[in-house]
């Protein structure tokens, strides 16, 4: 447990630059700045576990995901000249945050004897909706809306998790497996530009 602890924080950390990034390219001041890496690195989890009845909600019974939170947005005031001008920065730390978080929920419904199915959801659920939550008060249009395939990398690397778990005892190795199928499916999504099905026409032949 220690070791999936750690890369829970390390997920924290990343969502937190994201959304610090964010904040930082519209020019919010810094308490602006620090509400947006917050609600980015733990809004996700946060309604999870209000969905699932789960107290105390994930930020409030362990305040190291505060420290972790500031931390990451004095690393982002710091060095923002160096990791700012980088066009795939965001995306970088935005991924890593959405394998890390998706197999924590996961785990977190199958705690609360959720079927799997309703698990992995709420998997999807704690890693793209404080990004939501963060694009709606950025007056951004939500991620999981564009074409790209973002929530549906959750999904099946949450069913990539479940699968793993069932023939291997050491925890944090299915969820590392569980989490770079995530980040890896993200990944080439985006670089081969691969997106889901539109709904262009009915069956008529009408839009």
């Amino acid at each position: 447990m220690k070791v999936i602890y750690i890369i829970d924080l390390i997920g924290t950390f990343a969502f937190a630059i994201s959304g610090a990034l964010v904040a930082s390219k519209k020019e919010f001041d810094l308490f602006g700045v620090i509400i947006i890496a917050f609600i980015t690195a733990v809004g996700g989890g946060m309604l999870r576990d209000i969905l699932i009845d789960a107290h105390p909600i994930n930020w409030m019974g362990d305040l190291n995901y505060i420290w972790v939170i500031l931390i990451a947005v004095l690393f982002t005031f710091l060095f923002k000249s160096k990791i700012a001008p980088l066009s795939k920065t965001l995306f970088l730390f935005d991924t890593i945050g959405i394998g890390v978080f998706t197999i924590l929920g996961v785990q977190k419904g199958l705690s609360f004897n959720l079927h799997p199915f309703v698990a992995i959801v709420m998997g999807m659920v704690s890693a793209v909706f404080g990004g939501v939550i963060r694009d709606v008060l950025t007056n951004q249009v939500p991620l999981i809306f564009h074409k790209e395939i973002y929530a549906s990398a959750c999904l099946l690397g949450g069913v990539v998790y479940l699968i793993s778990s069932h023939f291997i005892e050491m925890e944090y190795v299915s969820f590392i497996i569980g989490a770079f199928a995530v980040i890896t499916i993200r990944l080439i999504a985006v670089k081969y530009q691969l997106e889901l099905p539109k709904i262009k026409e009915d069956i008529f032949g009408k839009k």
